[in-house]
C-alpha cells in the first residue's frame, strides 16, 4: 500500500469499530427519501420541518483516524439539542472513506445530509483547484470562470459528481445515490462569476449540471447553493441585493431551472454592509429574508432553506448576548415564515465541537461550551418540531 491507502486502510477499521458499537437496527429504520410538494418538504407524504446546521469539515477531520470521533460528538450534541439536517462538503483532498464514516454517523443519529459537491473558493479544492489541474494538463484557459464553460472543465467536474453519487459506502453498504439520509445535493457552495454578472452563464451551467446529477440520481433533491444575489432577470429585484452587488448569479432564473428541487439563501449582513450599525445590518437581512421567501412562493414555487447565517467573533463589540439576540430574531422570523409555509428551516453557520480551535472562522458554535446559544438553538428546534406536528395534524 501507499501511505494515502494505508491511512483510508486504518480509517476503516477505526469507522468499522465505532458504528458497529454504537448502531443498531432501529435507529436506521424507516428513513424516507426527501422530497417537494408545492412549497413544503414532505417525508412519505407528510409535511417536514427543521432546524439545522452547518459543519463543513466533517469529511476533512473524519479523515485523521484520531479526531474523528469528533464527528460523533457534534452528531450527538446536535441531536440533543433538535437539529436534524447538517450541511457539509462532499469534496477534499482526503479520501473518501472519510466521507462513508461521516455519512454512516448521521444515518445513525438520523440527521439528514445536504452535500455540497464544489467549493466557488480555493479551499478544500474548488474552482482554481479544477482550473489548476486544466492548465497542467494544457488546457488553455482564460480565468477561474472558465469552470462553467469549458468542455475539459465540467468533464472534471462530471466525473467528480459521478464518483461521489455512485459511490457504495465501505460501512453500511449503501450506495451514496440510495441512501435517504442524504436530503440534497448541492452543485456548488456559494457559485459566483465575475465575467457574467447577469446570470446567464451560470445559469447555464447549472441546467447542465442539475441534470446530469439527475441522470444518475433522481430519488435525492438538487439545489444550487446560492447566497440569492439577484441579476438581470428581473431588474427591480437589484435594489435588494446589497450594495447593489451582483455576483454572476440570478436567484430567480438559476432556481427556475426544471432539475432544481429548492432554493437557497445565505446572509452575511456583517460582511456585506461594513459600517452599519447592527440595526440596520438585521433590518437587511430581515428584509432579504422576506423577499426570497415572497420570490419562492410566487415565483418559483418551490421550498426555501435559510442555508447559511451566523454572528461572528471578530465583529467589533462582539458579544456572547449579542450573538444570542441575533440568532433569536433569525430563528423567530424563520418560525412565523414557516407558520405561513414555503420556509422549512434554517442552518446556523456553524456547529464545531470541543478541541477544534484550528478550524475556528469567528462563527464557531461550541454547543457544550456555550449552553446559552445552546439553549436558543433548542428552544427552536421544539418550536419547528411543534409547528411540523400541528401542520401534519391540525386538530393536535
Amino acid at each position: 500500500m501507499g501511505s494515502n491507502d494505508w491511512s483510508c486502510g486504518v480509517l476503516l477499521l477505526v469507522f468499522v469499530v465505532v458504528v458497529c458499537e454504537g448502531t443498531s437496527s432501529d435507529q436506521v429504520v424507516g428513513l424516507g427519501f426527501v422530497e417537494t410538494r408545492g412549497t413544503d418538504f414532505v417525508i412519505e407524504g407528510t409535511t417536514f420541518l427543521f432546524n439545522g446546521f452547518n459543519s463543513y469539515w466533517m469529511m476533512d477531520v473524519a479523515a485523521q483516524p484520531n479526531q474523528s470521533y469528533k464527528i460523533s460528538n457534534v452528531f450527538r450534541e446536535t441531536t440533543a439539542a433538535g437539529l436534524t439536517v447538517c450541511r457539509t462538503w462532499a469534496f477534499t483532498s482526503v479520501c473518501f472513506q472519510a466521507l462513508d464514516f461521516v455519512i454512516s454517523e448521521a444515518r445513525r443519529y438520523r440527521v439528514r445530509l445536504i452535500l455540497s459537491l464544489v467549493n466557488n473558493y480555493q479551499d478544500y479544492g474548488g474552482r482554481p483547484q479544477y482550473v489548476k489541474w486544466a492548465k497542467s494538463a494544457g488546457v488553455p484557459i482564460k480565468s477561474d470562470d472558465d469552470f462553467y464553460t469549458n468542455a475539459v472543465l465540467k468533464t472534471y467536474y462530471k466525473n467528480h459528481v459521478k464518483k461521489v453519487l455512485t459511490r457504495i459506502n465501505t460501512i453500511t453498504g449503501i450506495a451514496y445515490k440510495d441512501d435517504a439520509t442524504i436530503m440534497a445535493w448541492e452543485l456548488m457552495n456559494e457559485p459566483r462569476c465575475q465575467v457574467d454578472y447577469s446570470g446567464n452563464t451560470i445559469n447555464g451551467w447549472v441546467e447542465e449540471m442539475a441534470n446530469y446529477v439527475k441522470s444518475i440520481d433522481n430519488k435525492h433533491l438538487v439545489e444550487v447553493g446560492m447566497e440569492g444575489f439577484y441579476g438581470d432577470s428581473m431588474a427591480s429585484r437589484k435594489q435588494y441585493n446589497p450594495n447593489g452587488y451582483q455576483v454572476g448569479t440570478d436567484f430567480i432564473t438559476n432556481n427556475l431551472v426544471k432539475a432544481i428541487d429548492f432554493a437557497t439563501i445565505h446572509a452575511y449582513p456583517e460582511s456585506w454592509l461594513p459600517g452599519q450599525d447592527d440595526n440596520s445590518q438585521m433590518a437587511f437581512l430581515v428584509r432579504w429574508l422576506e423577499i426570497h421567501w415572497t420570490d419562492s412562493r410566487t415565483i418559483l414555487k418551490r421550498p426555501l432553506i435559510f442555508s447559511e447565517f451566523g454572528k461572528s467573533k471578530k465583529d467589533p463589540g462582539y458579544s456572547e448576548s449579542g450573538r444570542n439576540k441575533f440568532l433569536s430574531i433569525v430563528y423567530e422570523k424563520i418560525y412565523n415564515l414557516a407558520r405561513i409555509g414555503g420556509i422549512s428551516g434554517g442552518l446556523v453557520w456553524q456547529i464545531m465541537g470541543q478541541g477544534m480551535e484550528s478550524y475556528y472562522d469567528g462563527y464557531e458554535i461550541v454547543l457544550s461550551q456555550n449552553p446559552s446559544t445552546a439553549n436558543i438553538v433548542s428552544q427552536q428546534s421544539k418550536k419547528m418540531k411543534a409547528l411540523q406536528h400541528n401542520l401534519t395534524d391540525p386538530h393536535a
